[in-house]
């Protein structure tokens, strides 16, 4: 969707910053987690680095998951056992390092036969072809989960898997289909707020110092006389930009940017997933605050996953192609309906209750006829010459291995800059994670220093919001004030013109989807539309035109794209 421009001549001092000074060691293109991630590891190595991204920064693909950091005990089908050990360990790391916005996940398997798929899982592990699905019983199940736990030895980040047989398992979740005949149950993590972990490794990055420089709504357009050619999405200006090594990050578009820079690829193979959001309070009371994750009747795995007093359902995988936007359809929405009724028969759910609709593109490598579920969801960094320079194209990557393969791309960096690794980055706390209390008696101690002036609720909220970051946002609601938005009263005025301040948000749907969760929860109606564009022209200096052409194109999105009904009555919580 084409965003409305601000006013010309209007500076954003981001693209100010590689305007005046138009080279660095390294450029990246690509903010998405993986070039969000890479770029925070340069930079704390001190290398002169700067990054660009299209749109929004976690705007694409890394805004479209599924909102764990798991290890992937499906991969373990597909052979891939370097790629769940990496993923174990940097799920287990980002419980330590990120405990603000990562959270340990209970996950039930429901199971209906004992033995099934004990012949075709061989088959489908040596020939990476499904034939007619069969589900996993039982046996299968707990063969891989055993493997799984196997996976994980660092002192118990996690708890073992557990199995029940039908009657402890209904006891538990009395509401699953009465069909099944055991529940596995295990634990990954969850990260509840993709976009503000995104934010956080990104600010991790541009303070390090001035030699690390990043602004959002900037494309790279081409390449001559040795410089990438880049645009400034929001003034429509150009200008030429040098590197000695540039990073291709930009996920699925990845043989898309490589054509704008002349260096034609066949890379990429992505495939699209989609998710709905539910305001069903039976649904959610039903799961018992745990993922229920499982195979659908197709072989598909899917999951329904209680978030944020809602139901996120999913999720698809087809074959998509890039060069089109990504929507999620109202067959991908009945295939939805039927695996909740496949496992809470009882439950109706309908379109009514989906609050917001997502689709996105996994940036996975060009595969073939291989069906999509068997494609390598691990990643691989692809060196070709750029001018005078080098070109490392990132083929894969997902969200629970991101400080892994920041690491791996930039040491790979590092190597072409003739530079030592100084910082190493496990272990090493991400944004609002360094310092987050480990225990109880540590938060209550932190409360009790940051909750004189807001009171304990509204710290506590702001803590679980934007994690020790909280400090200084509760020091300038002290002075500024806090008063709640009228069309949003989890937020406030003051807040909400601190985000926009120090976050790079340039659009009204930045601040929607991305700077807080309102349009994921549903909380978005035509009042808080206009609430908030009048906060952003004031901030942003809008004119009255550009700030009727911001409404106009968010709530558009947010109809078209996101299945939002906008009227003046909040569907949900803006929470």
């Amino acid at each position: 969707m084409t965003q409305p421009a601000t006013q010309p001549g209007h500076k954003r001092a981001s693209v100010e910053t590689l305007r005046n000074r138009p080279s660095a060691r390294v450029l990246i293109i690509g903010g998405g987690i993986n070039g969000l991630a890479t770029f925070r590891d340069l930079a704390l190595q001190g290398v002169d680095v700067a990054l660009v991204e299209r749109g929004d920064y976690c705007s694409g693909a890394s805004a479209a998951s599924s909102h764990m950091i798991h290890g992937g005990i499906r991969y373990l089908e597909n052979g891939e056992f370097r790629l769940v050990r990496e993923s174990v360990t940097e799920r287990n790391g980002l419980l330590k390092i990120a405990p603000h916005y990562v959270k340990p996940l209970q996950t039930t398997v429901p199971i209906f036969s004992t033995f099934s798929g004990i012949v075709s899982a061989p088959l489908r592990f040596l020939t990476h072809k499904s034939g007619k699905p069969q589900e996993r019983g039982a046996l299968l199940i707990k063969v891989g989960l055993a493997l799984y736990d196997s996976f994980s030895r660092d002192g118990g980040t996690v708890p073992r898997h557990r199995f029940f047989g039908r009657k402890k398992a209904l006891a538990a979740l009395p509401q699953l289909n009465a069909d099944l005949k055991y529940t596995a149950t295990y634990f990954d993590a969850s990260v509840h707020d993709p976009e503000r972990l995104a934010l956080d490794v990104l600010r991790d990055g541009l303070d390090a110092g001035v030699h690390a420089r990043a602004a959002n709504y900037v494309e790279a357009v081409g390449f001559d006389a040795g410089a990438v050619r880049l645009r400034d999405g929001v003034s429509g200006e150009e200008f030429s930009f040098q590197a000695e090594v540039v990073i291709n990050a930009s996920g699925p578009w990845t043989d898309l940017t490589n054509d704008a820079l002349g260096q034609s690829s066949s890379l990429m193979g992505g495939t699209k997933g989609s998710h709905i959001v539910l305001d069903n309070p039976e649904l959610l009371a039903a799961t018992g605050g745990r993922e229920i994750f499982f195979e659908h009747e197709d072989g598909r795995i899917v999951l329904i996953y209680p978030i944020k007093g809602k139901v996120m359902v999913g999720t698809t995988d087809i074959d998509a192609d890039p060069a089109e936007p990504s929507i999620c359809t109202e067959d991908e929405v009945d295939y939805f309906f039927d695996l909740v009724k496949h496992v809470f028969p009882s439950i109706p759910v309908n379109r009514s209750n989906i609050v917001y609709r997502f689709s996105g593109i996994r940036p996975l490598p060009g595969h073939g006829d291989l069906e999509p579920g068997f494609v390598s969801r691990d990643y691989r960094i692809v060196p070709t010459a750029l001018g005078s320079g080098t070109m490392l194209s990132l083929v894969g990557g997902k969200w629970t291995t991101f400080r892994a393969l920041a690491e791996h791309l930039s040491t790979e960096t590092l190597e072409l800059l003739g530079m030592p690794r100084t910082v190493p980055t496990a272990g090493l706390p991400i944004g609002g994670g360094a310092g987050f209390p480990s225990t109880d008696a540590g938060m209550q101690v932190w409360l009790a220093d940051n909750s004189r002036e807001v009171g304990r609720a509204r710290a506590l909220q702001l803590m679980e919001r934007y994690g020790t970051h909280a400090t200084a946002l509760i020091e300038e609601l002290s002075e500024a004030g806090d008063d709640r938005l009228v069309n949003a009263p989890d937020y406030s005025v003051q807040e909400i013109a601190r985000l926009i301040r120090t976050e790079h948000v340039v659009h009204l749907l930045d601040l929607l989807q991305r700077r807080t969760a309102i349009a994921f929860t549903g909380g978005v109606t035509a009042d808080l539309l206009t609430e908030l564009t009048a906060l952003l022209a004031g901030q942003l200096g809008w004119t009255p035109e550009q700030a009727e052409a911001e409404l106009e194109t968010a709530a558009e999105t947010l109809r078209t794209v996101h299945g939002v009904q906008l009227d003046a009555r909040s569907v949900g919580s803006s929470a």
